[in-house]
C-alpha cells in the first residue's frame, strides 16, 4: 500500500512538473515567410473607455494568412476588453498575448489554450485597445513552433452605438451649420482605386452627406454601414452620395469592381479629416 502511495504522489509531481514546464520552440526566420507588415499611419487606439459595455463582432486583420480568423467577439465590461478569437481549425493550439520567444518560456499551464463552444474553436484573450497593433504568438500544432502574429481589431466594424457620447467626432460634437464644406479625404486598401479629395459634404441638421468620386467608373456599387449604394454619376470616375457617421476614424466601405473578371467586392476604409473642413460658400445657414 505504501508503495502505490509513493508512486501515486510521483505521478503527481511528474504531472505538476509537465504542466509548469515550456512548450514548443520559436519558429525560424525561415519558417515565418508568411508574415507581412500592417501600416497604421493615421490610426489611434480606441481603448475600453471610449466603448459602451456590451458584446459586438470585431472585424480583424491578420499579419499572416495562414492564421485564419473566421469571426471575432468582442466584450467590453468595466473598463476591460477581451477577445473571442473564433479559427478555422485546429492548426494552433495554443497562443500568447505576448512575443513568440516569451511564449516558449511562459508555463503551459499559464499559455490560453484553444477552446470550443457552439459556435467553434477560439482562443480567449485580453486586449487592451482597437485601432492598435497586438503582438502575440500562435504554437504551431504539427510543428510544436511559436510564430510571431500581429493582430489589428478593427473599430470601424463597431457599430455607432458602440461608442460612448463624446468619444467621437461627429457634426453634432463640431457644432457644424447647415450647408456646403469641403473636407479632406483618404481611402485606404488593398485594391488600387482612390477617392478625388476634397470631397464636398452637405450637413443637414446632424445628417452628413459626402460625394465620392472614384478615381475609376468601373464601379457598379459600393456598401457602408450595410447599406448598398449605387452610382449618382460615372462621369470622370463613378460618384456615391453616402452617409458620414463619424469624422477622424476609419470607415469601412465595400467596393464592388467591374474592372475584375468576375466582378469582385474589395475591402477599403475611408476617413474623413474634420481638421480641414472649409465652407464652400455653398448655403452655410446658422443653427
Amino acid at each position: 500500500m505504501k508503495r502505490i502511495v509513493c508512486l501515486l504522489f510521483a505521478l503527481m509531481l511528474l504531472y505538476g512538473c509537465a504542466e509548469s514546464a515550456p512548450i514548443g520552440t520559436v519558429a525560424t526566420e525561415e519558417e515565418m515567410t508568411d508574415v507581412s507588415e500592417f501600416d497604421t499611419e493615421g490610426m489611434s487606439p480606441v481603448t475600453a473607455d471610449m466603448l459602451n459595455d456590451g458584446e459586438y463582432q470585431v472585424k480583424v486583420d491578420s499579419s499572416s494568412a495562414m492564421f485564419k480568423v473566421v469571426g471575432c467577439a468582442l466584450t467590453v465590461n468595466g473598463g476591460q476588453m477581451s477577445v473571442r478569437l473564433y479559427m478555422k481549425s485546429k492548426a494552433y493550439t495554443y497562443m500568447y498575448p505576448g512575443t513568440a520567444l516569451n511564449a516558449s518560456r511562459t508555463p503551459q499551464n499559464e499559455l490560453v489554450q484553444l477552446k470550443e463552444d457552439d459556435a467553434g474553436m477560439y482562443f480567449e484573450l485580453p486586449v487592451d485597445a482597437l485601432d492598435s497593433p497586438y503582438i502575440c504568438a500562435a504554437l504551431s500544432d504539427r510543428k510544436q513552433a511559436w510564430y510571431p502574429r500581429t493582430l489589428i481589431f478593427r473599430s470601424d466594424s463597431l457599430p455607432l452605438e458602440a461608442f460612448r457620447a463624446g468619444s467621437l467626432v461627429t457634426a453634432e460634437s463640431l457644432g457644424l451649420a447647415d450647408g456646403i464644406y469641403e473636407c479632406e479625404a483618404v481611402l485606404e486598401g488593398k485594391g488600387r482605386t482612390t477617392v478625388q479629395s476634397p470631397v464636398l459634404v452637405t450637413v443637414n441638421g446632424n445628417d452628413l452627406t459626402a460625394r465620392i468620386v472614384f478615381s475609376t467608373a468601373k464601379i457598379d456599387y459600393i456598401i457602408v454601414n450595410n447599406e448598398k449604394y449605387t452610382p449618382v454619376s460615372a462621369e470622370g470616375g463613378a460618384a456615391f452620395d453616402i452617409p458620414v457617421s463619424v469624422f477622424d476614424q476609419k470607415i469601412a466601405v465595400t467596393v464592388d469592381s467591374t474592372a475584375i473578371k468576375p466582378a469582385t467586392e474589395v475591402a477599403y476604409s475611408i476617413t474623413f479629416f474634420s481638421g480641414t473642413l472649409s465652407p464652400t460658400g455653398g448655403g452655410v445657414t446658422g443653427q
